[in-house]
């Protein structure tokens, strides 16, 4: 599905199923040099239990056009203009790391629109590692080969009748250099350069009314749990699952990922009703 926003066309995957702004919304924000497909089978299952889906391609990311944006700030400004021009009047927002960000800052920027939040992989503040930074600057590939090995708790293998083994790590890889291959002005490091930036997410965490839900995986080590206190102690009502994966818990914890955002949505709705 292609939606014009700002005058740049944005591709939202809808999870198999026509978008309806009528029904309960769930928005699924991806993170820092990926696209809407890191929430492939989350979006379908949700879609499939009568939720409106909308999982953007963010500017510069996927198949959407225009530049990347450079700060949380105007991503969440870009985030809430997406909700105007699909007709969306509240929503529940679910971000994965430089995701979370977004859905944090929108939903403090905006919170009449936000009915639920889910911060998927997040932490506050997100510093990158000025090495980090500094490879995504100068040498994207190594750079992505770093993520894809820190992102991932296990390689999972393949069935032995299908050749080579296969894994999760395989495919978030193929993912970041896809998108550098479609975005070449320097994609990781605006990403990366955003997220270290940051710096209201204390002060929008404490506004914060709506239902807020925690995933954290138990082996993340890009945004370990216990460096989540100051989100947590700031968002009291908030709740807090743990699951058995790193950071790329979507695919490597994909079913205690899913329960918990569709728990969330459930409940949001329940509320509006």
């Amino acid at each position: 599905m292609l939606i014009d926003v700002h005058g740049q066309k944005t591709w939202c995957y809808t999870g198999g199923k026509p978008f309806d702004p009528s029904l309960p919304v769930v928005v699924l924000i991806h993170g820092a040099q990926n696209d809407h497909s890191v929430w492939a089978l989350q979006s379908r299952s949700l879609a499939h239990a009568g939720f409106a889906v909308l999982a953007p391609d963010l500017p510069g990311h996927g198949r959407s056009s225009g530049p990347a944006l450079t700060t949380v700030e105007a991503m969440a400004d870009w985030l809430l203009a997406l909700l105007d021009a699909a007709d969306v009047a509240r929503a529940v927002l679910a971000g994965h790391s430089m995701g979370s960000l977004i859905a944090l800052e929108a939903a403090a920027r905006a919170p009449a629109r936000v009915s639920g939040l889910g911060l998927v992989g997040t932490t506050y503040p997100m510093r990158v590692a000025d090495a980090l930074l500094e490879t995504a600057r100068d040498d994207e590939p190594t750079a992505i080969e770093m993520v894809a090995s820190w992102s991932h708790s296990a390689w999972l293998p393949g069935p032995s009748t299908a050749g080579p083994g296969t894994s999760v790590v395989n495919v978030a890889r193929r993912l970041m250099q896809r998108m550098s291959a479609r975005n070449p002005a320097g994609l990781f490091h605006t990403d990366f350069a955003a997220c270290n930036a940051y710096a209201n997410g204390e002060a929008a965490a404490a506004a914060l009314t709506c239902p807020v839900t925690f995933v954290l995986g138990r082996k993340d080590m890009m945004t370990p749990p216990r460096s989540t206190a100051l989100l947590t102690g700031a968002i009291g009502h908030g709740k807090v699952i743990q699951v058995d994966a790193g950071h790329a818990m979507m695919a490597e914890a994909p079913d205690a990922v899913r329960a918990a955002l569709l728990d969330l949505a459930r409940g949001a709705s329940t509320v509006l009703s």
